[in-house]
């Protein structure tokens, strides 16, 4: 047999099969329209949305939770505090170095003077020199070892319960990229 008359067989028959599917669509139809007419939804309502009354704002006149007053309060009350880490941070001068936070400080390098070991710190483009003991950082860092390719420090934060704890820091030899 050829390929065209298998193909001319293959239409007869689906035409066939076809034909065989739409011939009695009336009683189809006349089943639909009875389930339609017997079937009724049952839909339960939708419950009205409750009125929604909007609370004034009473704290308007209040401290602002944030505020610098209220840092300065709570700091001041933890000073006062006898074993407090902190208070003995709030009753001394600051120094230059404590107005910068550590990340923008650079340790660039470190030498030994009188048989004590100096650490050279560049922040600002300007070149500061410092030792064991000094200040830096705004959390009350204060320096405690100074190596050829570090500066370790101790800081004072506040934990997650509000308590002042002591923190220990670093800072890294800075090398130049070449």
């Amino acid at each position: 047999m050829t390929r065209a008359g298998k193909h001319c067989i293959a239409a007869a028959v689906l035409g066939a099969v076809l034909a065989g599917c739409g011939a009695d669509t009336d009683e189809l139809q006349t089943w639909m329209d009875q389930q339609r007419r017997e079937v009724k939804p049952s839909i339960t309502p939708l419950t009205p949305p409750k009125k929604f009354d909007p609370a004034p704002y009473a704290s308007l006149q209040a401290v602002e939770p944030f505020s610098n007053q209220k840092l300065s309060v709570a700091l001041k009350q933890e000073a006062k505090q006898p074993n407090s880490a902190l208070a003995a941070e709030l009753n001394r001068r600051k120094e230059p170095l404590e107005f910068y936070t550590l990340d923008g400080m650079n340790m660039v390098g470190s030498v030994v003077k009188q048989g004590k070991p100096f650490a050279l710190l560049r922040v600002d483009n300007l070149l500061y020199q410092v030792k064991v003991g000094d200040y830096l950082g705004q959390n009350y860092g204060r320096i405690t070892k100074i190596t050829e390719t570090e500066i370790a420090l101790r800081e004072i934060v506040q934990d997650a319960a509000g308590e002042w704890i002591e923190r220990p820091g670093t800072l890294q030899l800075q090398e130049k990229a070449r």
